[in-house]
């Protein structure tokens, strides 16, 4: 089933009681459940999971199979896909970002457990609704596992030396941010000085994510759309032109090979000492502090600059989704609530060193990011506890399904490449929009 070769447009294409009677139904031993985990980056992150799912089975005396699948070669991409044309898989399956809505029509509804959910861990934010939700009906629970947000990591000594920036001062560990005059301005002349000192931002222009929400972000930045929320082009307009200007001024300060990068280039750019600022969650800290602890000892996660539209930080969550095929839908829900305790989270969010991010208000203040080091407190911003800035996902508020071509296709990305490369804006628009007008209709 695995081997079954897909076209790149079927890829995209494919790829109840009350809650109280649900929380405590007892299962007999005879009860089988299985789950398709995403297999974690952090060596030892996945014990957490396994940990608290066996927690529940021996409770609730449910057998339940756990397979860990990896996003290398996107084979997890690959599974779901088959799975959904097979109709037949595990129970639960951990869904990246978009993959709700690719399989919509698949999708088991969860809201009976998800309003019990909110109200016990708090509100989720906008881009895990946009997600995660449509036409009022919860596609998934939002799981901390493998959500992030792709925000600068900085080098303390770099940037008080080249740019005169004290990050740790601009957002003090333990503090809300001081952060007012961290404009995409103030970026762009930090980029200049670091560039000139020799140490440049690493900051991809490829076509995998981390280059795709480093864009996403910026754009949003400006305000500039591709696709409006009701499906329309919207290339044409001065926010667009403006994030494009943007980038192709900061480009001039990029490593000269970004466009070639890929999702490991600025990891190993910032713990090989060559760079300023990249833009990750905290996978490439965690190596720095095992590889190169001199490097590690002076990095910094913190905030997005503002631009003339607000500040928004590149959002990636991750949804536990029940297939509506499932023959075992009230021990997945069952198994869903277990999960999204607070105190299964926190294991999970421990567990992997405090990379997983819950998409839940009430748990953004957890002790892992205040007490992580070194530096203590580095990582203390990385879960937006004060909420400063938006939480996005490139491409949106375009359709989910429209959105998920641009992403994928890295339009914007290639966008700012063409332009900077010298092609007229409104060649580059042109191309833009042509390119959007065949997502429509596809």
């Amino acid at each position: 089933m695995l081997r079954r070769k897909l076209t790149r447009r079927q890829f995209v294409a494919a790829t109840a009681a009350t809650t109280t009677a649900l929380v405590a139904a007892p299962y007999v031993r005879s009860a089988h459940a299985s789950i398709g985990f995403w297999d974690h980056w952090v060596p030892g992150a996945n014990q957490a999971s396994t940990d608290l799912v066996k927690e529940w089975g021996e409770k609730e005396k449910v057998e339940v199979q756990i397979d860990y699948i990896t996003s290398q070669g996107n084979k997890n991409l690959v599974t779901i896909a088959a799975e959904a044309q097979a109709k037949s898989g595990h129970d639960i399956f951990q869904m990246p970002t978009w993959w709700c809505h690719s399989n919509s029509d698949l999708m088991e509804p969860v809201n009976d457990i998800m309003e019990p959910i909110i109200k016990e861990n708090g509100d989720v934010n906008g881009t895990v609704k946009y997600l995660g939700m449509l036409d009022g009906k919860w596609m998934g629970v939002p799981a901390c596992v493998g959500s992030q947000i792709k925000g600068p990591c900085s080098r303390i000594d770099l940037m008080k030396k080249y740019a005169g920036i004290d990050v740790q001062q601009m957002y003090p560990a333990g503090s809300p941010p001081k952060a007012d005059n961290w404009t995409t301005d103030t970026f762009l002349k930090a980029a200049e000085a670091c560039h000139k000192g020799g140490f440049p931002f690493g900051i991809g222009l490829g076509e995998t994510s981390d280059s795709v929400d480093s864009a996403g972000a910026f754009f949003q930045a400006f305000g500039a759309h591709l696709v409006d929320a009701k499906g329309n082009v919207s290339v044409k307009t001065d926010e667009v032109r403006q994030a494009l200007d943007f980038y192709k001024r900061l480009i001039a300060f990029l490593p000269p090979d970004v466009a070639a990068w890929d999702d490991a280039s600025n990891n190993k750019w910032l713990v090989a000492g060559k760079g300023a600022m990249i833009m990750n969650p905290p996978s490439a800290w965690a190596v720095a502090k095992r590889d190169a602890p001199q490097v590690a000892e002076q990095l910094w996660t913190h905030g997005f600059p503002i631009g003339p539209k607000g500040r928004f930080a590149p959002f990636l969550p991750f949804f536990w989704s029940i297939w509506n095929f499932s023959k075992n839908k009230e021990a997945a829900k069952s198994l869903l609530v277990h999960l999204s305790k607070p105190a299964s989270i926190e294991k999970m969010v421990n567990a992997s060193g405090g990379y997983d991010l819950p998409a839940f208000e009430k748990l953004t203040t957890l002790k892992i990011w205040a007490e992580a080091e070194p530096p203590k407190g580095t990582l203390y911003h990385y879960p937006n506890p004060s909420h400063h800035q938006t939480l996005s996902i490139a491409a949106s508020p375009a359709p989910p399904k429209i959105a998920q071509q641009i992403y994928f296709q890295a339009t914007q990305t290639k966008m700012c490449l063409r332009y900077a490369q010298g092609e007229k804006m409104e060649d580059t628009l042109a191309w833009a929009e042509g390119e959007c007008e065949g997502f429509l209709r596809s």
